[in-house]
This record gives C-alpha cells, sequence and structure tokens, in this order.
C-alpha cells in the first residue's frame, strides 16, 4: 500500500483500507475470490476506489435487494463471471411467539449482537409490525435460527427464508423544509435537531458526526442534496433539496428525518 494513498481517507479509516487493499491484491495476484463481510456504504465506496485501481480485479455488490443500504463485495480476477456467483446472503424472518411484536431496529441489532453475531455479519435489518426480515450471512445463519430467541423482552420464534422471500421495508423520512444562510453542516444539523449551533459544534469537532458515511470533523463542511449525515445520539436525516434562494438571500432546503 502506497503511503500516498492514505491521504483521501480519514485516519480511523486506515485499518479498513489495510484490509480492502489485502483482499484485492490477494484477488489479483493469487486469484482468489473473495466474499467480504457487509458493509457500510462508505466501506462500499472505499472498495470500491481500490478495485479501480487494479486493472486485474472486479468487482460486483449485492445486499439482498436493489435499494439495501449494506452489502456485501464479491472481488475476484476479471476473467471470472460474477453474474451467477452468489453473495452468501439469507434471510432470517423473526416472529412473534404468541406475542405481538413492538420492536424497533436497535432491538433486534441488539439481540444479534448479544448472541456475539459481529456487526459486518448483518446487512438491513426490516422491521414489519408483526414480523422482521433480517439479511445475514449465510455462515450465522443456522447459529441465529438455533439461538435467537429473545429479542428485548419478547419471546421470539426464528425461520431461515430464502432471498427471494424477502419483503423490504422503505426507510420513513419525516420531510421538513426552512431556509439557511448557507449549507454549513453545523447550521443545518442545527436546524433539524433544534440545538443551538454552539452546542451542534462540540460534537462534530468530536468525531460524533458521520457525512455520507464518513467522519466529518469540520463544522463548516458544505453539505449539498443527496448527502446523508448522522450524529450519534442523534439520528440521521437526508438533503432532499436544495429549492433555490429567497428574496433575501437565503437557501431554501427540504430535509428528511429518518423515523
Amino acid at each position: 500500500m502506497k503511503p500516498a494513498l492514505y491521504e483521501h481517507f480519514h485516519p480511523e479509516e486506515k485499518p479498513f483500507v489495510d484490509r480492502a487493499w489485502e483482499w484485492v491484491e490477494r484477488s489479483a495476484q493469487q486469484h482468489e475470490l473473495k466474499r467480504t463481510p457487509f458493509l457500510d456504504p462508505r466501506q462500499a465506496q472505499i472498495v470500491e476506489m481500490l478495485v479501480n485501481r487494479n486493472p486485474d480485479v472486479q468487482l460486483r455488490f449485492d445486499g439482498g435487494h436493489p435499494d439495501a443500504e449494506r452489502r456485501r463485495a464479491i472481488i475476484a480476477p476479471d476473467y471470472l463471471s460474477l453474474d451467477d456467483e452468489p453473495a452468501g446472503l439469507s434471510v432470517l424472518e423473526v416472529t412473534g411467539a404468541g406475542t405481538q411484536l413492538e420492536l424497533d431496529h436497535g432491538d433486534y441489532l441488539g439481540a444479534l449482537l448479544g448472541l456475539g453475531i459481529k456487526r459486518d455479519r448483518i446487512g438491513d435489518i426490516h422491521v414489519h409490525e408483526s414480523f422482521c426480515h433480517i439479511i445475514i450471512a449465510d455462515e450465522v445463519a443456522d447459529y441465529l435460527n438455533i439461538h435467537l430467541r429473545q429479542v428485548h423482552r419478547a419471546n421470539v420464534l426464528t425461520d431461515v427464508r430464502p432471498l427471494r422471500e424477502l419483503q423490504p421495508v422503505v426507510p420513513k423520512l419525516q420531510e421538513m423544509s426552512f431556509t439557511v444562510a448557507s449549507m454549513r453542516l453545523d447550521g443545518i444539523a442545527s436546524d433539524v435537531y433544534r440545538i443551538s449551533r454552539s452546542k451542534i459544534v462540540d460534537p462534530i469537532r468530536a468525531g460524533r458526526c458521520r457525512v455520507n458515511w464518513k467522519t466529518e470533523e469540520d463544522p463548516s463542511e458544505q453539505l449539498r442534496a443527496g448527502d446523508v449525515v448522522s450524529l450519534k445520539g442523534l439520528g440521521r436525516f437526508k438533503i432532499l433539496d436544495v429549492d433555490g434562494v429567497t428574496k433575501k438571500g437565503r437557501i431554501r432546503v427540504v430535509i428528511g428525518k429518518f423515523i
């Protein structure tokens, strides 16, 4: 790995960059096919950047459905056909054991992590009123099907379903519109979370903010339509539209807050 390459990444991303570069190198030099763990969108972007630096390697992502946020990558020599190569995904269906489920995304994730499963073995979690579909790596499917019997305080039953039976949930967004003096991160986050700008600056500088899944420590960072912002403990939002300028020179923005 050339040290100059690290300039493109945040320091905290260096261990993942090293790991991903090893996947690419082994595929190119030792002709290995690699199914990665589940990657968040930023990690997927890093893998794609590294693969693009090596003409002998190709890449395919699969998260179980077209709009998946967390996806596994298949990295392989360029002469292989990846069209029919399985990504190793299963659907864990969780239902109530005679009780109505009133659980959220965090409850399910917490239960899985509590069983010793690493986060990178878990894809998107689709929470319905009476059941939940969790995309998981094939290699942990049997273990979870046997051992997941409680989520939060609810007793549950599980079954492993084929990927074709997945019922995805489209994330719900609470829309809000307002005007801002500029597209600065701290100003927009202040309005979205209804916290004074002076109080929003400290957590950003402390590394608790991510823009498009990449740590952002500069409160003056300029945001654009399509950007996804998360602040630890406060949730996340997406800039849906930048809708012109008012007569007083303020910028109209439309925000979608994930609920």
